[in-house]
């Protein structure tokens, strides 16, 4: 007899409309409904700063659900598509069995349409977000995952596994790779390309026989990259990690600047950047809050403006405050994820200052190899719990949701995850 033929019913978080309702509910155990289907034993859950726009009520949702959308665990049970001789599907519906260990990105994907094909996996055309009326949440003891052999992702595919902490592995769900795609956007921006080539616009991202139109050479300034990063919540600490990487790996001089009006996020962003800050000699970081932060790029850039922001919070306010940092022939990009309401620009104002501006949810399964590069390289703040340097603060269980909504709601804690079965 199977786990789920023993058992019927489980706990699970689920939230109520309109807004600000969460309750711990005991609910029947999710079933395979279909052959891709898999079941999952969950073994950690993650609280998400846009579970948020859930628990407010701003994503208006009208019907109940099981909350959450970042989730690691055991498999088991699988659907019928599952078996070693499948062929000309995603490799895990040949390789995958019940009893290995997985981690899941926050959205469906079938591993096979135009989008999953190219790595766009966040547009699949079966893309649905876990956290929804449409497709239950992981803040429950199991879960069915849908198309899973397309969105699942096997640690027997993960090398030197074994020397990851659990909790660092639900970091790859969502707001790791998050945080790697909004970093790699923007260093592989063609408006970027010059400061990291050292060729002038447009030969920084043409082919090599392509002639210089008799520029003058590059000042020492104009090699220097000026990023910023509003919102150091934990994605937006996930992206200061993956932006500095990338900047000391490729050897670029660079100012970063994170900016956040929360004192306690900004001192704990300092305080990671004092471990993995080391002793590279390439560029300075600096934390700052929005009220002092223009003076700050002004004075830094001699009034010109950053390359790049990397808006990481989701609201107007901080698109705003994008805008006003940026330089002319710079770009913005947004990972937050946003309400209806309007974007704050005009179409006159980006035309006159040659603004990019890139939005969206990040594709997370094709961004798995980067983040978990990221990840087993900096286990040293990401794979800690609880410490001064952790990005996840703590481990809770069900019976604690409802504070720590209310709490992370209010800013009064950073990284929560829990465990189903504690």
């Amino acid at each position: 007899m199977t786990i789920i033929e023993a058992l019927s019913l489980q706990r699970a978080v689920r939230w109520y409309p309109p807004s600000y309702d969460v309750r711990i509910e005991t609910l029947p155990i999710p079933e395979i409904e279909h052959p891709d289907d898999a079941i999952v034993k969950i073994q950690l859950a993650g609280l998400c700063g846009s579970d948020l726009h859930v628990y407010r009520g701003t994503a208006r949702l009208t019907e109940p659900c099981i909350m959450g959308h970042e989730f690691i665990g055991e498999v088991v049970a699988l659907g019928a598509s599952f078996r070693s001789s499948s062929t000309g599907r995603p490799h895990l519906y040949s390789t995958l069995h019940v009893g290995d260990k997985v981690v899941s990105p926050f959205t469906v994907s079938c591993g096979e349409c135009h989008f999953c094909r190219v790595g766009f996996t966040c547009r699949c055309v079966e893309s649905s977000l876990f956290g929804t009326p449409l497709t239950p949440g992981g803040q429950a003891q199991y879960i069915r995952v849908r198309r899973a052999g397309g969105t699942l992702y096997s640690l027997r595919d993960i090398p030197d596994g074994s020397l990851l902490a659990d909790s660092s592995l639900l970091l790859l769900c969502d707001i790791l790779p998050t945080g790697v795609f909004a970093a790699f956007q923007a260093l592989s921006h063609a408006k970027i390309l010059p400061f990291t080539t050292r060729q002038p616009y447009p030969l920084s991202a043409s082919p090599p026989q392509i002639e210089n139109v008799s520029l003058l050479p590059f000042l020492e300034e104009d090699t220097l990259l000026t990023m910023a990063v509003i919102g150091l919540g934990p994605v937006g600490v996930c992206t200061c990690i993956a932006l500095l990487d990338m900047l000391v790996t490729r050897k670029l001089r660079f100012n970063v600047i994170a900016i956040d009006p929360n004192e306690s996020r900004r001192a704990k962003m300092a305080s990671i950047y004092s471990i993995i800050g080391g002793d590279q000699q390439f560029g300075e970081f600096q934390v700052a809050g929005t009220s002092s932060v223009k003076e700050l790029v002004a004075d830094v850039t001699k009034g010109i403006g950053c390359n790049a922001v990397l808006e990481v919070v989701g609201n107007t306010s901080a698109l705003r405050l994008a805008y006003e940092l940026v330089r002319p022939f710079g770009c913005i990009n947004s990972v937050g994820v946003h309400s209806d309401h309007a974007v704050p620009y005009k179409g006159v104002e980006l035309y006159d200052k040659n603004v990019s501006l890139d939005f969206g949810r990040c594709p997370v399964r094709a961004m798995f190899p980067m983040a978990l590069e990221l990840l087993l390289k900096r286990q040293d703040v990401l794979g800690s719990v609880g410490g001064e340097t952790s990005l996840v603060e703590k481990i809770a269980s069900f019976d604690d949701a409802v504070q720590v909504y209310d709490d992370f709601d209010k800013g009064k804690c950073g990284k929560v995850l829990f465990d189903p079965f504690k």
